[in-house]
């Protein structure tokens, strides 16, 4: 026992002895002395902090032949950046960035033009080491930090940081342009943390438009901003008092990522993302100021959130979302906040008294531009505010409200939507003459749908008939085949955008009950279209999507061949006398949302449905929903859709941007499920006016409801919706956020999802359609 102890204790002393050169053993995460990584070289690799969490290395902006030096989380897919070094300057393809002794962090361009990173760097570095904090730090011999990437905060903070006074960080220019942008976050001496507009390209600040935390107490002297490892953010005050700032439901750090970042909209927020990630997982927000920037005081001096002459929404995310009103344009369509100018401006040299024949008012509800006024007409009636600002060539916008008119000039700042007051912005803009126009329009389309014909004759059928350039998974029937298994297309299921569906019995192996779809509304000389559309269909996988199981494309019969379903249409137990239970209902529009979250964003091929509705979507044995008609909509005929000509869906259903000739997204999808989210919270149809007249438009009565607190009477003789009123007022919520009249304030339906699952919050939906005009109301009848 006496000859062991001696070995114990000789092994311990041997040990005590070799702890400093322990200390300076690099581990196999830490980076060498002249190790280096390449922008855009696949075969370095960046350097990864030791648990994986965090990497160190060149990321590329965009598609641009561009790179930015930067830290970001390493498991997540999106690869968030948490710090960035060259964002005014990004570097292109073939730069190095090399670790050197003496001068530490060193980037050089392929033309070998060297930038130091880590400046200031006192002493000799022997080594760098990227932490699991996000923190990437260059140390001395002794183990001392000479340099941190902490001490050089960007725009965003982690967990472990803390600062003092003189803390700042600033935004980014825009989502993707990381050179300083408008937005500043800073601490005071007196504790005051306050976020304030730059005005760029100078370093003037003007005063600050929000308060994060504002102290008047005294005898407090020493103030730390920190951002603990548990994701929460406060201040230490006299290295004792805990004031938290930050609210909400923080997901443990064991299990959840967090982040805090001044955005480049100005609005600080505080991120979680989950660790074990599901691909539908996103960085949701847990806490953010200001909770309105839209309506935080505006200052007299800088643009404002938005840009002058933009207006300011709020979006889903509690971030502002600028447009320019109608009768303006962006000035840059590269750079959003650039601002907007009116497409027309009065001279004021016209003669005053024609006015009328040059301009008109362009009327919009509940906008307002509260730094811009110049004259206020008190007391005064509507049609005399509008008619002071046409004849006054000075004038750009008025504004009526209660028996007041404040007339204003350009430019135009801190424009915003404000719900709670009930006024009218009267927009200066040109007369336009729909004469020419029309004539110019007509030859234009005349034009187009002659060089389209042109086109479409000389397509050359390159058609495989043993379907060898088609999913191997599709069957290929002969018309005979099916005219034989639907006996001669005998027993009609329905009849549907794209033509006439029939029962029929397929041999599959087993005798297989199939629906098959005649489709007579569809580009007769496409077939190239045809056979594109169809692999596309082919390709999709999902529980929630009718199963495409064979095709026929022979002379003019196209037919399609899908499973199926036994308990048909949504429509019937909604709008029939056997309805679905509030339970069931809940399942299937959370189906539905999945199902569309795989068109927009899983397969192979982003689709667009453009006819979401009841009809289409079908029920299986377990009441389980399937979409149907999905990937049909580029093969509809433009004169034969279902409302009016280049407008493809159902009225009732149809989003309004087919109706403004704007781009038509997956947004359009999403007003879409929205309507029909209300029609299963409700068990009734958009419109009817069997209910009267103020109840008659859903989508209208439903957000009356929500906004007068009775969301009982939407379900008045559903007792289990009734009882179950947190889930009923959640889902109310996320169909007036789907069915917003602007498609940017709509969610994404991966946003859907989550919210309908309840992984994040819904925050309060504003008025769908604040921006309605008098002549521009979309006639959803």
């Amino acid at each position: 026992m006496a000859k062991v102890s001696s070995l114990q204790f000789h092994f311990l002393l041997n040990f005590l002895i070799l702890i400093p050169n322990f200390a300076l053993t690099q581990t196999k995460n830490d980076v060498e002395i002249g190790s280096s990584l390449i922008a855009g070289d696949d075969k370095t690799s960046p350097w990864i902090s030791p648990g994986g969490d965090f990497a160190f290395g060149f990321q590329q902006l965009g598609n641009e032949d561009q790179f930015l030096v930067s830290i970001w989380y390493n498991k997540i897919p999106e690869k968030t950046i948490v710090w960035y070094a060259n964002g005014d300057n990004p570097c292109p393809k073939g730069s190095r960035i090399e670790l050197l002794a003496d001068r530490g962090l060193v980037l050089t361009s392929p033309q070998q033009d060297e930038t130091s990173i880590s400046d200031p760097l006192i002493g000799t570095v022997a080594y760098g080491s990227m932490k699991d904090t996000g923190n990437f730090v260059l140390v001395n011999k002794n183990s001392e930090s000479l340099w941190q990437s902490f001490n050089q905060s960007k725009d965003t903070i982690l967990p472990t940081q803390e600062f003092g006074e003189g803390f700042k960080i600033s935004s980014r220019r825009s989502d993707t342009n990381f050179s300083r942008g408008r937005f500043l976050l800073r601490m005071f001496q007196n504790g005051n943390i306050g976020i304030a507009t730059v005005n760029l390209p100078s370093e003037y600040i003007n005063e600050n438009f929000f308060l994060i935390r504002s102290f008047d107490q005294l005898n407090a002297s020493n103030y730390q901003f920190k951002f603990n490892e548990s994701g929460q953010i406060f201040l230490l005050v006299n290295n004792s008092q805990e004031v938290v700032l930050s609210k909400g439901d923080i997901g443990p750090s064991t299990r959840f990522y967090h982040r805090a970042t001044l955005n480049f909209d100005g609005v600080f927020t505080l991120y979680q993302y989950p660790k074990e990630a599901k691909s539908i997982d996103v960085w949701s927000v847990v806490w953010s100021v200001p909770e309105n920037i839209c309506y935080s005081l505006p200052t007299e001096r800088g643009t404002g959130v938005c840009g002058y002459n933009r207006i300011c929404r709020l979006s889903i995310d509690k971030r502002p979302d600028c447009q320019c009103p109608r009768a303006f344009s962006l000035v840059d369509p590269d750079d959003d906040y650039k601002g907007c100018i009116p497409d027309f401006v009065q001279d004021c040299a016209d003669n005053q008294e024609n006015a009328g024949n040059q301009v008109d008012m362009e009327t919009v509800t509940n906008i307002d531009w509260p730094t811009s006024d110049y004259e206020l007409l008190q007391p005064f009636d509507e049609e005399k505010c509008k008619n002071a600002c046409l004849n006054d060539c000075m004038c750009a916008v008025s504004i009526f409200r209660e028996n007041s008119c404040w007339k204003k000039k350009l430019p135009l700042s801190n424009g915003r939507v404000d719900n709670r007051v009930n006024s009218k912005a009267f927009i200066k803009r040109r007369k336009v003459f729909l004469g020419s126009s029309v004539f110019v329009n007509c030859l234009l389309l005349g034009v187009l749908s002659l060089g389209f014909l042109l086109v479409y004759r000389n397509k050359i059928s390159t058609f495989d008939r043993n379907g060898s350039s088609m999913d191997q998974t599709l069957r290929y029937f002969s018309y005979k085949d099916l005219s034989k298994d639907t006996e001669g297309f005998k027993e009609e299921l329905g009849r549907e955008a794209f033509g006439i569906v029939y029962k029929g019995v397929v041999e599959i192996g087993n005798p297989t009950p199939v629906a098959v779809k005649k489709l007579d509304r569809i580009v007769q000389d496409g077939e190239k279209e045809f056979e594109t559309e169809v692999n596309v269909i082919g390709q999709t996988h999902h529980k929630n999507l009718v199963r495409l199981m064979g095709f026929c494309d022979e002379g003019p019969h196209r037919l399609l061949v899908y499973e199926f379903l036994n308990n048909g249409s949504l429509a019937s137990f909604l709008f029939g006398d056997l309805k679905l239970t509030w339970n069931q209902r809940t399942q299937v529009a959370l189906g539905i949302a999945r199902g569309l979250l795989y068109l927009h964003d899983e397969c192979n091929t982003q689709i667009i449905h453009c006819d979401i509705k009841p009809q289409n979507i079908l029920l299986d044995d377990h009441y389980d929903p399937r979409i149907s008609d999905f990937g049909l909509a580029k093969l509809l005929r433009m004169d034969q859709s279902e409302t009016q000509t280049a407008i493809r869906g159902t009225k009732g259903y149809v989003a309004p941007e087919w109706f403004r000739n704007m781009p038509v997204t997956v947004k359009a999808d999403v007003y879409s499920f929205g309507v029909l989210l209300l029609e299963i919270i409700c068990c009734r149809r958009n419109v009817d006016y069997g209910v009267g007249e103020d109840r008659a438009i859903l989508t209208y009565w439903a957000y009356d409801c929500y906004t007068e607190g009775t969301i009982y009477e939407l379900v008045e003789n559903d007792s289990d919706a009734i009882s179950d009123r947190k889930k009923l007022e959640k889902f109310l919520m996320v169909a007036i956020w789907c069915i917003q009249e602007d498609p940017s304030l709509r969610p994404t339906m991966k946003k859907i999802v989550l919210m309908l699952e309840e992984i994040v919050e819904v925050p309060n939906p504003p008025c769908p359609n604040p921006f309605r005009t008098e002549n521009s109301l979309v006639d959803v009848v």
